[in-house]
């Protein structure tokens, strides 16, 4: 793990930021897109908008978000209204559009290729905050946890899964030791009455899950497997980790912000993958992706993390790692005659 030197040229106090909302690692993401005023890039979760602002801050001239939660489009929709206003009527630097990040290739085919990707993963702190958004079990809301605001709920999971597909999820996704203890509890609590809330669950957590001297509260590995299980996380990060990378331009940067060790290892190794340095990670990425080609390359070999300064004022910060990926050179293609 490491830390990043910081590029002089982003001065945070100019970065204007949504209410509420502390971006993770905001320089360190800046100073790896290396962003330019000629540059064109996407921020794939766009969220609270924290990383756009500061890119809007530094001037790029071609900016676009994506996001499936209908109430950050919101949020996107009146800062490319600003954006626009304050172009005085030019057409605007920045447009977000909808949708999940593992179909920004399709979404994007008019626009690619880009100088630099965001994502940061995980969940925003918009969406924590409001609870009636059922993701946060510190306070009491719908059990939901739906990113996209469709489909199945955390509340439709919890009470129609088995027992022991709600161990398995709770082990794999959450890394909870004692999940087949959890998901006993859950069973045995739902034929009492149906589990609805957030305060209802984490309180059955807690029954048979006790406080270790990490002093992480006991429902936590299980709010974070249900919700990747909702969300379907994992298979939609394994897809646009296939495919984002094709969508640089030479010279262009992939910068990824993960949480948790399930992302931090899977992007890892994609991106290994991708600079020819593993095996291919997934048995759907395409075999050229994983073979040699010197097509990219990892600018840091070790992930970066917050300093202790951030991690003091922004606790969300503590767990999250920065990886990133660079767009080398095309491949050359064989002579005629050649294999």
């Amino acid at each position: 793990m490491m830390t990043l030197p910081l590029s002089p040229r982003v001065k945070m106090s100019t970065v204007p930021q949504s209410e509420g909302h502390n971006p993770v690692m905001l320089r360190e993401v800046l100073t790896l897109l290396q962003i330019n005023g000629r540059g064109t890039y996407l921020d794939g979760t766009f969220g609270g908008g924290g990383y756009m602002r500061a890119m809007m801050a530094e001037s790029p001239a071609h900016l676009f978000a994506l996001d499936k939660d209908p109430d950050a489009i919101t949020r996107g929709q009146a800062l490319q209204a600003q954006s626009a206003a304050d172009n005085r009527g030019a057409a605007p630097t920045f447009e977000i559009r909808q949708g999940n990040f593992r179909d920004m290739a399709t979404l994007f085919a008019d626009v690619a290729p880009f100088d630099g990707i965001v994502l940061d993963l995980g969940v925003s702190s918009f969406q924590i905050d409001q609870a009636e958004r059922g993701f946060s079990f510190r306070q009491d809301g719908p059990l939901d946890m739906r990113m996209s605001q469709s489909g199945q709920s955390a509340a439709d999971l919890v009470n129609e899964a088995d027992e022991a597909t709600l161990a398995d999820i709770i082990y794999h996704y959450g890394e909870e030791r004692l999940a087949r203890r959890v998901a006993r509890a859950i069973v045995t609590a739902r034929q009492e009455e149906p589990i609805q809330r957030t305060g209802q669950l984490a309180a059955i957590i807690r029954k048979v899950v006790h406080p270790d001297r990490s002093r992480i509260d006991p429902a936590t590995r299980t709010f974070q497997a249900i919700r990747i299980a909702v969300n379907d996380e994992m298979n939609d990060l394994e897809r646009v980790l296939e495919t984002a990378p094709a969508l640089l331009r030479e010279g262009g940067r992939l910068v990824v912000v993960t949480f948790h060790s399930l992302e931090d290892r899977l992007v890892k190794r994609a991106m290994q993958a991708s600079a020819g340095r593993v095996a291919r990670p997934s048995r759907h990425m395409p075999i050229t992706m994983a073979e040699p080609t010197n097509m990219f390359r990892l600018p840091h070999g070790k992930p970066l993390t917050p300093s202790d300064d951030e991690i003091q004022q922004n606790p969300r910060a503590r767990s999250a790692k920065i990886r990133v990926l660079e767009k080398t050179r095309h491949i050359i293609e064989p002579l005629e005659g050649t294999s």
